[in-house]
C-alpha cells in the first residue's frame, strides 16, 4: 500500500501524462515526465521511511563510504589495547556496563525456548572486554572478530586462562566478515553497529541471521541518538535514532525480542540501548 501513497501524492501529474503526453506518443516528452514524477515520488519516500532517508544520509554526511571506513581504521590505530582504550574516557563505567549486559543476556539464554550456551560470537570485540566479563562465564566456546590486529593479539593475553575457550580470532571489518552458518547461539555487537553504513549493517544482520542456531539471538548494544541521526567525527561512526535501528532490523526480516536502556551512566552521555533480535 505504501507505493500507492507515493503514486497518489502526484496523481494530478500522472493524469496529465495520461491525458496529454501519451496521446502524442512523444517518447522524449513522456520519458521526461515519468522521470520527474519518479524523482518526486522518491522525495516522498525519503520523508516517509527512515531507512531510505538514512541511505541518503550515509552517502552525503559521511562523505563517502570508503572515507567513512578509512577514518575509523585510522582512529583505532591510535587506541591503546587496554581496558581504558576500549572504554575511552569512561573506563570508570566499565563495571556498570558489564553488569547490565550480564543481566540482559540472562533473559535469553539457558532454558526452554531460549538460546543455548554452546557458541557465542563477539563482534567488534577489541581486546575481549565483553568476551571475558559477559560471554565467557556463560558460553562453552567463543569467537572474536575485530578489524584491529593489535587488539586481537592482546586479547590472547587479556583473556588469560579463559583463552582456551576461544576457538578463533578473526581479523576482519564486519562489512567483509561472513560468520559460519548455523553455528552461534548468541552474536553480540557492542559499540560497533555505528561503524557500518545502513546498507552494510542490514547485510551483516542478514548474515548473522543465517549464522544463528535454533533459538539463537543477536544482541546489539550501542549509542542511540536522542533525535535524528548524526555522525561522530571522532571515531567515524553513525549514531542512529532508535527508530532507524528498528527499521533496519525489520528490513532484515527479524523481530525485536526486547529493548532496554543502559542505566547508571551520566545524563551527559549519549543514551545506550540494548536490543535483542531474532
Amino acid at each position: 500500500m505504501e507505493h500507492l501513497g507515493a503514486h497518489l501524492a502526484f496523481k494530478s501529474r500522472w493524469h496529465k501524462t495520461d491525458e496529454e503526453l501519451c496521446r502524442h506518443s512523444t517518447s522524449f516528452v513522456l520519458h521526461k515526465a515519468i522521470r520527474n514524477d519518479f524523482f518526486a515520488s522518491y522525495l516522498y519516500l525519503l520523508e516517509k521511511y527512515p531507512l531510505v532517508k538514512l541511505f541518503a544520509m550515509t552517502s552525503e554526511v559521511i562523505d563517502g563510504e570508503m572515507q567513512f571506513y578509512i577514518r575509523a581504521r585510522n582512529f583505532y590505530k591510535d587506541v591503546p589495547a587496554t581496558d581504558e582504550g576500549m572504554m575511552g574516557d569512561f573506563s570508570d563505567l566499565s563495571n556498570i556496563d558489564i553488569e547490565s549486559s550480564r543481566e540482559f543476556l540472562r533473559k535469553f539464554v539457558g532454558g526452554p525456548g531460549k538460546a543455548g550456551t554452546g557458541y557465542a560470537l563477539d563482534c567488534g570485540s577489541g581486546i575481549g572486554r565483553v568476551s571475558k566479563n559477559v560471554l565467557l562465564p556463560v558460553f562453552n566456546t567463543i569467537e572474536l572478530v575485530d578489524m584491529t590486529e593489535p587488539f586481537l593479539e592482546e586479547a590472547q593475553n587479556y583473556l588469560e586462562e579463559e583463552a582456551d575457550h576461544v576457538e578463533t580470532l578473526y581479523c576482519y571489518c564486519l562489512q567483509d566478515f561472513i560468520p559460519t552458518p548455523r553455528k552461534y547461539d548468541v552474536i553480540w555487537m557492542q559499540w560497533v553497529s555505528g561503524h557500518l553504513t545502513d546498507r552494510d549493517l542490514l547485510i551483516f544482520l542478514l548474515r548473522c541471521k543465517n549464522a544463528l542456531k535454533e533459538n539463537g539471538v543477536i544482541i546489539i548494544k550501542d549509542n542511540v541518538s536522542r533525535q535524528g541521526c548524526r555522525l561522530d567525527p571522532l571515531d567515524s561512526s553513525v549514531i542512529r535514532e532508535i527508530n532507524v535501528l528498528r527499521n533496519i532490523v525489520e528490513r532484515a526480516g527479524m523481530a525485536i525480542l526486547a529493548e532496554e536502556r543502559q542505566r547508571g551512566f551520566p545524563e551527559l552521555c549519549v543514551p545506550i540501548w540494548m536490543i535483542a533480535i531474532q
